[in-house]
């Protein structure tokens, strides 16, 4: 890598360093574009008992026990989009190199399983609120989707959810 990609990538994560200090509960997406730094480069920055990694090869399991969970919320977030979805994860099966998911919910299709390349189990206490989310990134280091314990109608975490949510921390790891 030559001197000026390092000094690049070296100002891209302090920008970010410094986005994320002003505007802690903005969506970490969002920080990583305007730093031009990956998405996970900046989740990397944030303290790390807010984020455990797991091991991309446990995708299958891991995606089986949150199809555990009841109806969660699946976000998808791109430069174009930030697509909220409630529903039960159906549980998939490999096929044509995807991971296809299909069942009686609103979320379903086809994942390319084979390029996630981390998932974090991602517990953020933000100014106004504590979000805890299953994140699934590509080897890009962008986030593919994102897998959120829901709330109830006074916006509080879902108690059996937090508790399934709080026991993948060991469990994965």
């Amino acid at each position: 890598m030559s001197d000026s990609l390092t000094i690049d990538a070296q100002d891209g994560i302090a920008r970010a360093r410094l986005l994320l200090a002003e505007k802690p509960d903005a969506m970490v997406e969002t920080l990583a574009r305007e730093a031009g730094v990956s998405t996970r480069a900046v989740l990397e920055l944030m303290p790390p008992e807010g984020r455990i990694l797991i091991a991309a090869e446990r995708f299958e399991a891991l995606w089986q026990e949150l199809a555990s969970w009841g109806t969660v919320m699946l976000l998808v977030n791109t430069p174009d989009i930030v697509l909220e979805c409630e529903g039960a994860l159906p549980i998939g099966s490999f096929g044509h190199g995807y991971y296809n998911i299909h069942g009686d919910s609103p979320i379903g299709g086809h994942i390319k399983a084979a390029n996630c390349a981390a998932i974090y189990v991602v517990d953020r206490q933000l100014p106004s609120r504590r979000v805890c989310s299953v994140q699934f990134f590509n080897g890009a280091g962008e986030v593919m989707f994102k897998v959120f314990v829901r709330r109830d109608a006074e916006r509080a975490l879902l108690p059996d959810q937090l508790a399934r949510f709080e026991a993948l921390k060991t469990k994965f790891n």
